[in-house]
């Protein structure tokens, strides 16, 4: 009789536990990093599934819009954001990962249309859209010489630049033209710009609000450098068609 009530008392200790160890992550489809597909979720969500499960961690994986995820992690209601960029206000809340990937941030336009980038300057009186809430950088955000309707998410933008309602778009390349093909748009419609505004590290992060926030991006930095020795990063990124 001893016996079992030790061995129950065991697994009623351990159950709590593995409860713990299953975190939620959030953000918005943003092909091919993010996506609907529970069979191909996506880069960042398959390389942060499998980074954390190299260190005992499972993780639930939900879409929402960027905008809601970003404020439920900030607050510490959801753990990780799978794919985040960096911006200065954002490290008053948020944990930063080491960089596993980058995205390089193009403008997109009407492809009848000549406009080239070099710099800020050349935006002087555009109608420029972005999606609510996104990191493209602070000096991008706080110029005031050209406007900067926000929308949702990237395919409203693409609709609206094809109605004449914004003058570019931006986004990273290889995300826009997985989000032309899941939108229907003939991606010959649209052209992208020779040169990008800027470089952005992918990041995995994690609220400062979470008392466990630290923990969970040592964690991630920990498996990340694993899959990439067993070889699970770059098979996860040959399944998306990146070499």
């Amino acid at each position: 009789m001893k016996k079992l009530f030790t061995v129950s008392l065991a697994i009623l200790l351990l159950v709590p536990s593995a409860m713990a160890r299953t975190l939620t992550a959030a953000q918005d489809p943003w092909p091919p990093f993010v996506t609907t597909d529970p069979d191909r979720p996506g880069i960042s969500v398959e390389l942060v599934k499998a980074a954390m499960a190299t260190q005992g961690y499972e993780v639930e994986f939900k879409n929402m819009p960027w905008a809601r995820a970003l404020d439920a992690v900030s607050k510490g209601n959801i753990d990780l954001l799978p794919a985040t960029w960096h911006t200065e206000a954002r490290t008053e809340f948020l944990r930063y990962s080491n960089p596993y990937m980058s995205n390089q941030l193009t403008f997109i336009k009407r492809a009848d249309d000549v406009f080239q980038f070099s710099s800020l300057n050349d935006l002087q009186g555009k109608v420029v859209g972005i999606v609510r809430d996104y990191g493209y950088g602070d000096a991008f955000l706080e110029a005031t010489h050209f406007d900067k309707p926000a929308a949702n998410n990237l395919a409203t933008n693409l609709k609206k630049l094809l109605a004449d309602r914004i003058d570019l778009t931006l986004e990273d390349k290889i995300v826009a033209q997985s989000v032309m093909q899941e939108e229907g748009l003939d991606s010959n419609q649209f052209a992208f710009t020779d040169q990008a505004l800027s470089t952005n590290p992918l990041h995995v992060t994690s609220g400062k609000a979470n008392p466990d926030s630290q923990m969970f991006i040592n964690a991630y930095n920990k498996g990340l450098n694993t899959i990439k020795a067993d070889g699970t990063f770059e098979k996860i990124l040959k399944k998306y068609g990146i070499n």
